[in-house]
């Protein structure tokens, strides 16, 4: 057979090849396995061209934001807010999936590393690299050093103020009561009640250095207007009229007619309950009552002031018989003078409502009514 193979040039020629062929993948064969034994075809990589963009954000100490329940948590998702705008001006999906993000877990941090993951792309757009640079000299300005611990509402500043605040804090599960059968907010009874108490603070100064200060209590009327809350005895008398006149504008409904009833014919009850010392229920229920009724009033009309503690304040001073109804109600009331400033009853009800102070003892209830 090998002379055969010998004698004919063109099988010759094909053994040869593959033999060669199979030598050839044998080499290449084994060659690989020791390569790869020795490591030889390793990829050593490349460093990436943003590498220095993850190690900064790497190094950044995202867990401190997260732990932080100051204000300053509170400046950070502002800031956050911020360069979530400035993001969605050039790529709206990428800010609005971090967006949804933070709605979803509401993590400050979680939300800052995903922006650095993004910003990572855009280190090249000089425009909006300026606007963060901007951003963060924004926030990180200090604070005026003559307006730490002061509060923009002067009349909180006060030493009455705190001392209303204390008193008031003991009232807390007599409004709560007035506002629960009333369905009228707590925090808008309070706002009635300050503008009266801080009159009477102010106007009253021995009395309230010798007694309402050093006792931290409210001051309850007993002449021309009664109890902690101010209420005029002819006032009450149109309060309870109104509960049970179903014709009137300010009339309630069936379920609160009855929420003032006497439990005698003795004409000083009503007297008695506004001015009592020890029990400033029914102080707190007329007003809520008030309160209600001329919101009431005004939505019978076709204009709801639900929203306009300013107005319902106003109304509440005023009285009922300059209650009207109408598409532009004016801020106003009695002029009260605090620290030699004078302020309206309805503009003092609103910046208290507003002002967040007491919050956690009287919060924000929108839908109460």
């Amino acid at each position: 057979m090998l002379k055969k193979l010998q004698s004919n040039k063109p099988l010759r020629i094909t053994t040869t090849i593959m033999v060669l062929a199979f030598a050839l993948i044998g080499f290449v064969l084994t060659t690989s396995f020791f390569a790869i034994k020795l490591h030889l075809f390793n990829d050593p990589g490349a460093v990436d061209y943003n590498d220095r963009y993850f190690s900064k954000n790497a190094e950044k100490d995202y867990e401190l934001l997260q732990k932080d329940t100051s204000i300053a948590e509170v400046a950070k998702v502002a800031k956050f807010y911020h360069k979530l705008k400035l993001l969605n001006e050039y790529y709206p999906q990428n800010a609005t999936l971090i967006h949804n993000a933070f709605l979803q877990h509401h993590n400050i941090a979680i939300a800052e590393r995903m922006f650095d993951a993004v910003n990572i792309r855009l280190q090249d757009n000089t425009d909006l690299q300026n606007k963060i640079t901007s951003l963060d000299q924004l926030f990180n300005e200090n604070k005026k050093s003559d307006s730490v611990g002061i509060n923009i509402f002067e009349w909180m500043n006060i030493s009455e103020w705190q001392d209303f605040k204390v008193s008031v804090v003991k009232d807390i599960a007599l409004i709560d009561s007035a506002a629960r059968v009333t369905k009228v907010e707590p925090r808008l009874i309070v706002s009635v009640l300050l503008g009266e108490q801080m009159r009477l603070f102010n106007s009253k100064r021995e009395v309230y250095k010798k007694v309402i200060s050093p006792l931290k209590i409210l001051s309850v009327e007993s002449k021309f207007s009664l109890g902690v809350t101010g209420i005029k005895e002819e006032t009450a008398i149109k309060v309870e009229k109104f509960l049970n006149d179903s014709l009137s504008p300010f009339y309630l409904g069936e379920k609160y007619k009855h929420l003032l009833n006497f439990n005698s014919t003795d004409p000083k009850e009503r007297f008695n309950r506004l001015v009592d010392y020890r029990n400033h229920y029914y102080s707190y229920l007329y007003a809520a009552i008030i309160i209600r009724q001329v919101r009431e009033q005004w939505l019978k009309a076709g204009f709801d002031i639900s929203e306009r503690p300013e107005i319902l304040a106003t109304l509440y001073n005023v009285g009922f018989e300059y209650s009207k109804p109408g598409p532009s109600p004016r801020v106003g009331g009695s002029h009260i003078n605090i620290n030699e400033k004078s302020y309206t009853f309805g503009a003092l009800a609103y910046e208290f409502y507003y002002s967040g102070e007491l919050l956690k003892e009287f919060p924000f209830k929108p839908n109460f009514w």
